[in-house]
């Protein structure tokens, strides 16, 4: 029975990067985040350039929001219609 209004324990363990019995327990480091988020960069802008005249996406028409609280709000519509 839980005694008067305390906190109840979340523990969050630290994590082992030693050996146990099951083996090593191993711990997935992203040290390599800045590298990649470079390589992504530079990707996009080689594929931007390969196909340079063309957009990158699909064009997508501009719309109004429905509803009459997002009507002043602009986003971009699934599919060209032939009413647009």
């Amino acid at each position: 029975m839980v005694k008067h209004n305390n906190v109840i324990p979340n523990l969050h363990f630290h994590k082992k990067y030693c050996q146990s019995s099951r083996g090593p327990l191993k711990v997935k480091l992203a040290l390599n985040q800045a590298t990649r988020k470079k390589v992504r960069r530079l990707r996009r802008a080689a594929k931007a350039a390969a196909i340079a005249p063309r957009p990158l996406q699909k064009l997508r028409p501009v719309v109004h929001c429905q509803t009459q609280r997002y009507s002043s709000k602009v986003r971009l519509d699934v599919v060209f219609l032939l009413l647009s």
